[in-house]
Parts: structure tokens; sequence; C-alpha cells
């Protein structure tokens, strides 16, 4: 090749490199830390997005929980860096929309397979799951058949989370105040603390407790006793069925006001995909939003979701979460 064919050649592929430097797009996503660790969704999430999406390279920012995630974006407002914010969910979906600092979507809804109807075009669904209370079946032979049951058992021991600290306890929070009526809740609490180990800070630590054999039962998810069936191959863990219905968690997705990124619609329509559902339902141990073969057992136990029964908690705001807690807490300190 000539030296001019050359430098021809040479002049074309950096013209070339620097137009596709400048195509690339950086998303921004700020999320909780347990999405990002090695064993969490998002690490596989980005690989597979970016091999789809070569354009766009995906930063995670992650915080201890989502609740720290809300309060950081809230503090940073419209100078936030963040594109798009991955792990709110369905309870704190009020406060989201009062901030004023998401814009809507343009994923098309009609994908999504909930046991509730969803039409919110701001905050996208991307996994799903039911609180349940975690039993070794080798070790509790009669559990609880229903929630007011399992606040009378005395002779079961119990661990859960705080409610304001961890959704998961949160949810218990609005469990027990759907089933009791407000002059019943302070006196259901207190016969729930007689049998209670601990109340602990998150999921992590409470759950650990009770592999240690610390309790009976702990409040979890449905899905756990998966996680030990599919990949410890171990049997022996249930979740409780209660009659009188249980309590949905909704994690959601949702982009950042004023942030032109096209990268992002990307990442969000890639959410649910069933690439992206394969990971979040093995890695974040939930159910798939879609209607999809994603995995024999988890796809088994949502058929089943979808057919129970599910308190209606769509009314629960933020006024009253707060005076929830505060009820219970109160009953604790006495």
């Amino acid at each position: 090749m000539s030296k001019f064919k050359t430098s021809l050649f040479l002049t074309a592929f950096s013209t070339f490199s620097l137009a596709a430097f400048a195509q690339m797009q950086t998303i921004n996503v700020y999320t909780y830390d347990s999405f990002t660790s090695d064993w969490g969704a998002g690490p596989k999430i980005k690989t597979a997005f970016e091999k789809q999406f070569p354009q766009c390279q995906v930063n995670f920012t992650a915080f201890g929980d989502s609740g720290t995630m809300f309060n950081r974006l809230r503090l940073e407002g419209k100078k936030t860096k963040a594109d798009i914010v991955v792990g709110l969910d369905n309870y704190v979906l009020e406060e989201a929309r009062k901030s004023e600092l998401f814009a809507p979507n343009t994923v098309d809804l009609n994908q999504l397979s909930l046991p509730i109807i969803w039409k919110d075009k701001t905050f996208l669904p991307y996994d799903f799951g039911q609180f349940a209370f975690i039993y070794d079946k080798t070790k509790v032979q009669n559990p609880p058949q229903s929630l007011q049951e399992l606040v009378t058992r005395d002779d079961l021991n119990i661990i859960y989370q705080d409610p304001r600290t961890s959704s998961v306890g949160r949810g218990l929070l609005i469990w027990m105040n759907k089933v009791y009526p407000e002059h019943e809740i302070t006196q259901a609490w207190q016969k729930l603390a007689k049998h209670t180990v601990t109340v602990g800070k998150g999921w992590s630590d409470t759950y650990g407790a009770f592999l240690k054999g610390e309790a009976d039962l702990v409040l979890s998810y449905s899905t756990s006793p998966l996680y030990h069936l599919v990949f410890e191959q171990k049997d022996q863990y249930m979740a409780t069925e209660f009659t009188e219905g249980g309590v949905l968690q909704i994690e959601t997705a949702a982009k950042v006001i004023n942030r032109d990124n096209v990268c992002a619609d990307h990442f969000l329509t890639f959410l649910i995909q069933p690439e992206a559902q394969l990971h979040l339902v093995k890695n974040n141990v939930m159910l798939s939003v879609i209607d999809a073969q994603i995995e024999p057992h988890f796809d088994a136990l949502k058929v089943k979701q979808l057919q129970s029964k599910v308190l209606d908690t769509t009314q629960v705001n933020a006024q009253q979460l707060k005076k929830w807690i505060a009820v219970w807490q109160t009953t604790l300190t006495k």
C-alpha cells in the first residue's frame, strides 16, 4: 500500500473512531448495593445490555438500600448525575411522583404480566414477589395457616425486619395493618413481640440468623425456598401461605427527568426482555414481570402467585406508613 493510501486509510479510520466514540453514551444508574454485588443481577444485565447495545455503557452507583438511594436523589435534585433509578418499590412511588424528578418512559406496558393491572407510564416494574414467612419443615411440622395464627402462636419464635430501614419489614407493617383494624393493631403487635427473637435492620442479617437456627420463622419472600432448591439442592425450606392473602412488592425502574439519553430508553426496554428477566429472577430471587418461560421453578411459582389471593394495598400512602410506623415503634418501646 502506498504512503498516500496508507495516509487516507488512517485518516478515515481515525474519523470513524472519533465518530464512534462521539456516539458512545453512558447511562448512570442509581441502585442498591445487592443489585450490583458479584452475585447480584446488575453485573450480568450490564454485560448483556452492552453486548446488545455496544454504543451504550452502564455505570452503576450503589447505595446501602433503596431508601438511602432515594434520599440521595432528592438531595441532589435536578442536578443529579443519575439517568435511571433502579429499585424503588410500589410503596414509595407516591413520594417519588411528588419529587417531580422522574419522566415517563416509552416501554410498551402490554408486555407486563403481574397479579395487578399496571398502568403507570413512569415507573416500570422489572420484578415482583410476595412477602412470606420461611420455615424449615423438618423443624416446624405445623406451620401457621394465617397471619392472625402466627401472631398468637407463642410456641413459634420469629424474626422480622425494622420497617424503618427495610422494605421487607415495611411489608409486614402493611400486612399487619391490612389484616387488623386500627383498634386491634396495638394488641396484635404486643402479642407478636412476645415471641419475636429480634427485629433486625435488614434482610441479610435476619435471614442469616434464621439459617443459623435462631428462630423458627423469618420474614422474607415466597421465592426464598426456590433459592435453596435451585441453587443448593435443599428442599426443606417452605413459605407460609396465609388465608387472609399476601402482600406484594413490585420493584421498579424509572428515568430521571430532563436527561437526554437514548441509551436510558434502551436500558428500560431491555429490563423486561427475557434475557434480563432471567438474570433478575435467578439473582434477585424474584418473579418475572413478563409472560415468558424464564426458569421452570420460578415460572411455576408465578402461575400459582397469579392465582393466589392478594390483599389490596394500592391505596397505601406515605402518611399511613408514617402513622403505622409510629404505632409500631410506640408499642415495642412500652
